[in-house]
């Protein structure tokens, strides 16, 4: 399902310079939960999950301590991973015709009247 060139680096990328609004150690973390106003991989799941009541799912357990970083992150990767895999998918299937058809000098409709 994922491209074998993209994964990584989108795994890479996030869990190296994503910060987290997590504790400081696991013991913590369950004791006081996210800080999720620091938090960017929850800002990013806000932004591109498309299900509203799974990111709420996630704030909640996230901000418990019942989920932990490694777990927001990994649903992050998987969110982007797909949403880059499908763009890729939508731009290989254009044509040079898509392309002059949508470049193409025309008049715009109800400008200028």
């Amino acid at each position: 399902m994922f491209s074998e060139s993209l994964e990584p680096s989108i795994h890479l990328q996030i869990n190296k310079y994503a910060f987290s609004g997590g504790q400081d150690s696991i013991e913590n973390h369950r004791k006081y939960g996210a800080n999720l106003e620091v938090d960017i991989p929850i800002k990013y799941l806000g932004f591109f999950l498309e299900d509203d009541d799974e990111l709420e799912h996630i704030r909640k357990e996230y901000a418990t301590g019942r989920m932990l970083t490694g777990e927001v992150k990994k649903r992050l990767i998987e969110v982007l991973t797909e949403l880059v895999e499908r763009h890729r998918r939508a731009r290989a299937a254009v044509t040079d015709e898509m392309v002059d058809a949508f470049m193409a000098v025309r008049p715009l409709p109800g400008m200028f009247d």
